[in-house]
């Protein structure tokens, strides 16, 4: 596990003004984003009404969904005194795409038999997701997974004969079918699906304290679940399967269910 002293020194250095117990409180204050930070010894956070857990020195992570609310508060606590620090979150744009004239199957939901099998599926991630393990991980520098053509945004939204699909909650490359995937930070497997529904192959990795990535369709995962992976070690390839028109890597971030923009930790991808 790779905590950089970059990445320390940032937190460690960025005081909030706003509370002498909120040590640092570091990312991108936007709608879809991951935030790090550090609070004092002995302080608790919540997020609204949610607790939320920290490290022993205090480090700890929030994130905020796609249509999150723009004014959010961190309520810090400590020996029975309390503190709000709000949290002022930009508005974001989506591209939305409206496609008129789709054939009406196209659209329609699934047959009863195959709901029964993608909410067993969704069961399975949601379990996944919901780790909330002790690994530090989620503090390093994250690295993309695979480098090339972005094909897909996060937040991207289509709707057909008027009808709004569900949005794109990750970030596309698209590249060959077999092309290798890495792990973008140290993390343990949690969840392998070989042939989802919609995902196809399918792979969760824990980076503790919620934070998970999950990589789609997959042509082959090449790591199996409970197995501890390294930043940059091959975990997978690229392939087109379950509901893809191509071949490319879906790449998500979660903090448990809140669906994350990964760009928002990884940065602007160089190539």
């Amino acid at each position: 596990m790779r905590i950089t002293l970059a990445v320390l020194l940032c937190l460690l250095s960025s005081v909030s003004l706003a509370s002498e117990w909120l040590l640092s409180l570091e990312g991108q204050r936007t709608q879809g984003a991951l935030l790090r930070g550090q609070v004092a010894s002995g302080v608790t956070v919540k997020l609204g009404d949610r607790a939320v857990r920290t490290t022993p020195e205090g480090f700890f992570a929030v994130g905020f969904g796609r249509d999150a609310d723009l004014e959010q508060v961190l309520t810090l606590e400590k020996q029975g005194k309390a503190q709000q620090v709000p949290v002022i979150l930009s508005k974001r744009e989506y591209d939305i795409q409206r496609i008129e004239g789709v054939p009406q199957r196209t659209v329609e939901p699934p047959p009863e038999a195959v709901l029964k099998r993608i909410r067993r599926e969704v069961a399975e991630i949601k379990t996944a997701r919901d780790t909330d393990s002790a690994l530090l991980a989620f503090l390093s520098d994250f690295q993309w997974p695979l480098t090339g053509r972005i094909s897909g945004v996060y937040g991207s939204q289509r709707v057909y004969n008027g009808k709004r699909g569900r949005p794109h909650y990750g970030v596309d490359v698209a590249r060959p079918t077999g092309t290798v995937v890495v792990a973008p930070a140290d993390g343990v497997v949690t969840l392998v699906q070989g042939d989802n529904y919609y995902s196809g192959g399918t792979l969760i990795l824990d980076h503790g304290y919620g934070v998970s990535s999950t990589m789609i369709h997959l042509s082959e995962v090449l790591v199996e679940k409970g197995q501890a992976v390294k930043q940059g070690e091959p975990v997978a390839k690229v392939g087109a399967s379950g509901r893809a028109t191509g071949p490319h890597l879906d790449w998500r971030l979660n903090w448990f269910e809140e669906k994350l923009d990964p760009v928002t930790v990884v940065g602007e991808m160089e190539q």
